[in-house]
């Protein structure tokens, strides 16, 4: 098992793991928007496995039309602080030291306190902004992660990522999230922060998803 939790006063908004909360579509942090949504991608280890390497080679923000640049991962071995478990409760911390990993192009695969340049336009939207992976979390049978705001984006918040192969055997893939507008158009059209998160779902299950269905 892999864990690692990264949270330096780094990013730019508060609620720090919110997207673990078991409440968080009831109550998201303040000023926010909350989102969430999880689809069946398939079924049995092999689904799993390549769910879970596209994930953590960036693939879901790639497949949402965005480039991922200027990826630095943290320097030195990680120390685990608290995490996290499936119902968002607080968990043991553990010592991390796992080998980077890196996917055919070179870049590092997803490993907490990594940041990166998220850059491109969803639908005509920006969706530029500077990101931290506060969370990474391999396991037999769940892997994501949780990306919290750095700067530079028309929003502030997390959002996370978790593929999870059940004792059903089937895969799924979940994606939640907070958004807090920053720039003024947001923050004067609000709907726009919804528009914006849905669009970036779509992308993300386009990506992992080998049958794109409906979420639920």
């Amino acid at each position: 098992m892999r864990r690692g939790n990264f949270q330096e006063g780094t990013v730019d908004y508060a609620a720090v793991g919110a997207t673990n909360a078991h409440d968080l579509m009831t109550y998201p942090p303040e000023h926010s928007v909350p989102a969430e949504a999880s689809w069946r991608i398939g079924s049995g280890q092999a689904r799993f496995e390549s769910s879970a390497d596209a994930l953590l080679s960036w693939g879901a923000l790639r497949g949402a039309g965005l480039t991922v640049a200027d990826v630095r991962p943290a320097s030195g071995p990680m120390y685990s602080g608290v995490g996290f478990d499936a119902e968002g409760a607080p968990v043991a911390p553990s010592r991390l030291e796992a080998d980077q990993r890196f996917d055919a192009d070179g870049t590092p695969y997803v490993a907490a306190g990594t940041t990166i340049r998220a850059q491109g336009r969803v639908k005509g939207m920006n969706a530029d902004g500077e990101l931290r992976v506060i969370s990474a979390i391999e396991e037999a049978r769940r892997v994501g992660f949780a990306l919290g705001t750095v700067g530079g984006s028309v929003v502030s918040g997390e959002e996370s990522f978790m593929i999870e192969w059940d004792d059903t055997d089937e895969v799924r893939f979940t994606v939640r999230a907070f958004d807090r507008p920053v720039s003024f158009l947001y923050r004067v059209l609000p709907q726009l922060v919804k528009r914006r998160r849905r669009e970036l779902f779509q992308g993300y299950l386009r990506a992992i998803s080998p049958m794109y269905t409906t979420p639920s």
